[in-house]
């Protein structure tokens, strides 16, 4: 078992970021402050909320919050349900949005990269006034067919793809989530594939008159992996069990 507040005061130090965010980053909802299982997931949902009280989960970490902005200045609706479901269980739920994209060794970009074996990465992709993604290397030029094979078997065999650029590759560049606008970045940048999660019909274009490959393989699949490493790191650190609730989100 581990203390609450503990925990939040790691996780505040360790995901500490100067970017602007619509998302209130970090403790969202307290419960009465004993830890004794970590259940990660992409969306602070019901549905994720359900799985974790399930599977005794009191501390839940996610990437998509539920208060952003002014979002819960009136707790009704929606709001109620997921805050009555949370407190009625003594379940805390822990955020990070663009802090854990950008983060150099837990964030999902970070994973993504190691993951696809990128080399000498570099900051890419201003959102909130900081990088939150990076550009790199393959070890070795691929075709663009062997690199979404590669994508697939690691990140989500699920891929919507642009196929403009050349079709032998080794820069890519990588932002998770819904950041499909950043492929005019990679086409200004001269970086042979852009890899995000959800696509947009101004990417498209964007991507065809730079002539840039674009992959997109999920939105949900590609911000799983900052949760799961926050996950390990705490049960590791705190010495509690930890477990990702995977609710297999097609999008």
């Amino acid at each position: 078992m581990a203390n609450l507040d503990t925990i939040v005061r790691f996780l505040d130090r360790e995901l500490e970021c100067e970017i602007k965010d619509s998302s209130q980053n970090g403790l969202q909802v307290e419960n009465t402050g004993k830890v004794t299982k970590i259940c990660c997931g992409v969306d602070a949902a019901l549905p994720f909320f359900e799985a974790a009280a399930k599977r005794g989960g009191d501390l839940l970490v996610c990437h998509h919050g539920i208060s952003w902005g002014d979002s819960l200045a009136r707790i009704s609706g929606l709001a109620y349900r997921r805050v009555a479901f949370l407190m009625k269980h003594d379940m805390a739920l822990y955020s990070s949005h663009l802090p854990l994209d950008a983060h150099p060794m837990h964030g999902n970009n970070a994973v993504i990269c190691r993951l696809l074996g990128l080399r000498r990465l570099r900051p890419f992709g201003v959102h909130g006034g900081t990088p939150v993604g990076f550009s790199g290397s393959l070890p070795a030029p691929m075709s663009c067919g062997a690199f979404k094979k590669l994508v697939a078997g690691t990140i989500s065999p699920r891929l919507q793809t642009m196929d403009f650029g050349r079709r032998t590759v080794r820069s890519v560049a990588v932002i998770s989530g819904g950041a499909a606008g950043d492929v005019e970045e990679a086409g200004r940048c001269g970086i042979d594939v852009f890899l995000s999660g959800e696509p947009a019909l101004n990417a498209y274009n964007l991507a065809r008159e730079y002539g840039v490959n674009a992959i997109f393989a999920g939105h949900y699949s590609t911000e799983r992996f900052g949760v799961c490493e926050l996950g390990r790191l705490l049960s590791r650190r705190f010495r509690v069990p930890w477990e990702f609730v995977d609710l297999r989100v097609p999008y």
